[in-house]
């Protein structure tokens, strides 16, 4: 049954504001509403899109939200089914990063995010429990995952080049031979992708254009980071935040680490894809230079420049998904790069925890080595048993996540009264 524009958008309204957890949980309320509830979509056309997410770089769950759409009334429906996925959180991260960049350094507000620094350690250790079952499922991956680890933490090697590496190796190490044959794709389809690549690659770029040539500065640089940013992120917005972190906070100096980790906590509480941590990061990043008026600018560029791609992505791809999911070398990239995806949020797991444990992180050069250890003298007892409780409540006991969250908030800022 192919429903009407009005009731696709009404059950994507519902969705979006629904869509708590994370792409694990997001796909799996859509794989309940709209197969299980709606019978819109059959289960081997919903697994195929999935795989073909899942090759593409940025948010999973919101390019199978637009595949949803498109399937069900084309380029109207995946613009209705996608905008409604992600529109509900970003309003919300917006209003709130509104409220944090005006009462943010408040001792109260403060201690309340330090509860939330500490339980996001324990939030990206389980997303790297979650993720190393999926993916590491031979020795091979394993030796992956060790090597994008050591070459990212010891030899503080760039994140694109660790991620491009795993993807020729996977590439190269797969037969070429492909599962099934299938017949040509039609002139007429190529011609409509073709054109569809085309108009979406100017709605996407025109404004960054217009930005460096008429207004060349902050929301210039924002937008050409998070153009670079949507084209990289694969495996999910974990495996992108570290390096995205030591960016904006190390070498761009946008963010503190502290402020970094305060956008982690927020994007995690609130409904929409994780990567909505990045309109955090550019609207402070714009603040910083022009205040909030600027700053609600600057969240919209990295708004602008981190989802529309997923709509070129998937208006041009989706009609050839049986083909691309038959391509085994695809795979084999694909696969690569989610054992290094693994070394990756390793990484950050270690990275997060070092900084909001430990008052004093210095960089250690030893030869061609260089790596943050921690003074051990400055270890910080509140976070430390606050993380240590995160963990036990969300892998152990299982609690819901928002609770986990809250409660950290509330013990941070219990102590910091007493």
């Amino acid at each position: 049954m192919t429903p009407t524009l009005s009731d696709l958008t009404r059950t994507f309204a519902r969705i979006g504001f629904l869509s708590f957890g994370g792409p694990a949980a997001q796909i799996a309320l859509m794989h309940r509403v709209i197969l299980d509830e709606k019978r819109w979509v059959s289960e081997p056309d919903y697994l195929r899109a999935l795989s073909f997410c899942m090759l593409l770089p940025g948010p999973e769950a919101m390019q199978l939200a637009t595949w949803i759409g498109w399937r069900l009334h084309g380029v109207t429906g995946g613009l209705i089914a996608g905008g409604l996925f992600v529109l509900p959180g970003a309003a919300i991260v917006l209003a709130l990063t509104m409220v944090y960049a005006t009462f943010g350094d408040v001792p109260f507000i403060a201690a309340l995010f330090t509860g939330v620094q500490a339980a996001v350690i324990a939030i990206v250790i389980e997303a790297l429990i979650r993720v190393s079952r999926r993916a590491l499922k031979s020795a091979e991956a394993y030796v992956i995952a060790i090597a994008a680890f050591a070459a990212l933490y010891l030899f503080d090697a760039p994140f694109p080049l660790v991620i491009l590496t795993a993807a020729i190796w996977g590439f190269l190490r797969t037969p070429a031979v492909a599962r099934d044959p299938l017949a040509p794709a039609p002139p007429a389809a190529l011609a409509r992708s073709v054109k569809a690549a085309v108009v979406w690659l100017v709605i996407w770029l025109a404004p960054l254009a217009a930005l460096v040539l008429l207004a060349p500065g902050r929301l210039a640089e924002i937008g050409i980071f998070f153009s670079k940013l949507a084209v990289l992120t694969f495996g999910g917005a974990y495996a992108v935040l570290a390096w995205m972190a030591q960016e904006v906070v190390e070498d761009k100096g946008w963010l503190t680490l502290t402020q970094m980790m305060d956008g982690l906590g927020l994007a995690e509480t609130t409904p929409g894809p994780l990567i909505l941590v990045n309109q955090f990061v550019g609207f402070l990043a714009a603040d910083q230079v022009g205040g909030l008026g600027f700053g609600v600018l600057g969240a919209l560029v990295a708004l602008w420049m981190t989802f529309i791609p997923s709509f070129l992505f998937i208006f041009t791809g989706a009609p050839f998904i049986d083909r691309l999911t038959h391509m085994p070398r695809l795979s084999g990239a694909l696969a690569a790069i989610t054992a290094a995806v693994v070394g990756v949020i390793a990484n950050l797991s270690l990275w997060f925890a070092l900084h909001v444990l430990f008052a004093s992180v210095p960089e250690v050069a030893l030869g061609p080595l260089q790596m943050a250890l921690p003074d051990p003298t400055t270890l910080r007892p509140l976070p430390a048993l606050i993380a240590i409780a995160a963990g036990l409540a969300l892998l152990w006991r299982h609690w819901p996540l928002l609770w986990v969250l809250a409660l950290s908030a509330a013990a941070s800022a219990c102590a910091s009264l007493l």
